[in-house]
């Protein structure tokens, strides 16, 4: 059985997870959030690009 999960849905539950146990306040999460944006601009959006799939990747155990 193959569960699908948006990786934005699982950022956003970790998020809210350390909102909520770790006392992170919330204007450190937008303000990393929105770096997140910021960084996606960049010269360096490919390369988070596929290191994200190459996680997920082996997460999965798809490097037969």
């Amino acid at each position: 059985m193959t569960v699908s999960l948006p990786l934005v849905f699982v950022l956003g539950v970790i998020a809210w997870a350390a909102i909520k146990f770790l006392g992170v306040r919330m204007w450190v999460a937008i303000v990393i959030a929105l770096f997140g944006f910021w960084l996606s601009h960049t010269f360096l959006a490919p390369a988070i690009g596929s290191g994200t799939r190459s996680g997920v990747g082996v997460v999965n155990g798809d490097n037969r």
